[in-house]
């Protein structure tokens, strides 16, 4: 049997000494003693039991026994050599994969600035993004699917790691229909006698507003419910009732006038975005260069 102890300088020792063909020449390459590589081999050759070279006044040549050696260490340390390209390449952002899971308002109003400058910096890194809701991007990332959440806040899970973003402002928006509503301030139970747009159920936007309504005694079904934040804005701007959707998500509607905010008498709390991670582990390097360039904002 082979002796177990035998360490990867050993078999880099052997490759040289086949490729030089002299134990001397072998120990420059190396920068070792001529002595180290004879010992070396010998410690190879009696763990073995079998000569792996013939040794003659002007160097030394392989057995068969060697040669069979010599074909899989070459490509042993081929294997390693492309390894630490590989690694090279990934700590430098040439190769590997961004994995993000977000909703797609966040996507859309927060990361997507951040993601195109990171796509034109690092090319051949490969952009993997998950639109997803809060309670699937704690899932996606638990099974190691992606590496970067982004969430609404509050957020809990004592398996994942949480880091606040920015903080963000919700609040009720009107169509022109409506727009005399955005004049002076009005209660959430008068303003709610509209038909009331929200996400589906399951959201964390759809979460939060019920239970600051249920706060104020107030409990209320959507009239219309949807999946996206584009269609509130579209059916609210249409005039089909009162929006609660993230300032900042109609920030474009509200500035060419086709969006009108409430204000309330009663306020309403700011949220937060927060970034999750898996707790304890690494992040692959192009995640965390593309982190500290979001967190750095």
């Amino acid at each position: 049997m082979p002796n177990k102890l035998n360490n990867l300088e050993s078999y880099r020792i052997f490759l040289y000494t086949a490729r030089t063909g002299n134990f001397t020449k072998a120990a420059e390459i190396l920068h070792v003693t001529q002595p180290s590589v004879s010992y070396a081999i010998k410690q190879l050759e009696d763990s073995f039991g079998v000569k792996l070279f013939d040794r003659g006044s002007k160097g030394v040549k392989l057995t068969i026994e060697g040669k069979a050696l010599l074909d899989y260490i070459e490509q042993s340390f081929h294997l390693i050599e492309r390894g630490e390209r590989k690694l090279l390449e990934l700590a430098n952002l040439h190769g590997g994969d961004l994995r993000i899971g977000a909703s797609g308002p966040i996507i859309k109003h927060i990361l997507l600035p951040y993601i195109d400058k990171f796509h034109a910096e690092h090319p051949n890194v490969r952009i993997r993004l998950q639109q997803s809701k809060t309670n699937e991007i704690s899932k996606q990332l638990k099974e190691e699917n992606i590496d970067l959440g982004f969430v609404h806040l509050p957020f809990d899970d004592q398996e994942l790691a949480i880091q606040p973003l920015m903080s963000i402002q919700d609040c009720f928006l009107v169509g022109e229909a409506y727009k005399e509503l955005a004049v002076d301030a009005v209660s959430v139970r008068e303003l709610l006698k509209l038909p009331l747009l929200l996400p589906t159920a399951g959201s964390s936007t759809r979460l939060f507003v019920e239970q600051w309504l249920a706060g104020h005694g107030i409990y209320k079904e959507p009239d219309i419910e949807l999946t996206s934040t584009e269609m509130i804005i579209e059916f609210a701007q249409r005039g089909y009732g009162t929006a609660f959707l993230t300032r900042r998500f109609a920030q474009q509607e509200l500035n060419n006038g086709t969006l009108f905010e409430v204000k309330l008498t009663e306020a309403l709390p700011s949220r937060a975005i927060g970034v999750v991670t898996r707790k304890d582990a690494t992040l692959p390097a192009c995640s965390s260069i593309f982190l500290k360039e979001v967190m750095d904002q």
